[in-house]
């Protein structure tokens, strides 16, 4: 079941709205709440107004849970715009567009929220011996196994005529 909000005639224009509603698409309504008043926008306080009415519809009218309750879809369409006149030098007029905006919200009850307990999770690093190995290092890695395959043995020979030597 969903519940749906819409503010007609909003004076803002769709392109300003339409950039603070693409921050709150796909939340839940209490986190979008949250980050709207904190956004330094005046677009922000008319899609409060209208998350808050479609959250208000979905819990009288359809008895849903304010907890789980998602924004599922939200848009602006474009309202008629308003034609005004600046005057300018030399008797020209300039046009002036005063445009506005239809804002709508629809909430549907999700699932519960994931909740935050403030602990973070360490990632371990891999293993070394897990990492894959490329072809060159695995060449270069036979190589000094051989040259310790001989130094052991002068080592032994020096420790032994050291030791008859004393």
């Amino acid at each position: 079941m969903e519940a749906k909000a819409t503010a007609c005639f909003v004076r803002m224009s769709p392109r300003k709205v339409r950039f603070v509603l693409d921050t709150v698409r796909g939340k839940y309504a209490q986190e979008a709440l949250d980050q709207l008043k904190f956004t330094p926008n005046h677009a922000a306080a008319e899609i409060a107004k209208v998350v808050n009415s479609a959250c208000a519809n979905a819990i009288n009218n359809f008895e849903m849970s304010p907890d789980y309750l998602k924004i599922i879809r939200c848009y602006v369409d474009v309202g008629p715009t308003m034609k005004r006149v600046k005057p300018r030098a030399q008797g020209r007029a300039y046009r002036i567009l005063k445009r506005t905006s239809h804002i709508t919200v629809i909430v549907a009850e999700g699932e519960a929220p994931p909740r935050k307990t403030g602990r973070k999770t360490e990632k371990k690093p891999p293993l070394r011996a897990a990492l894959p190995v490329p072809a060159e290092a695995a060449k270069t890695e036979e190589e000094p196994k051989v040259e310790e395959a001989t130094a052991p043995a002068e080592t032994t020979e020096t420790t032994e005529t050291a030791e008859a030597g004393e």
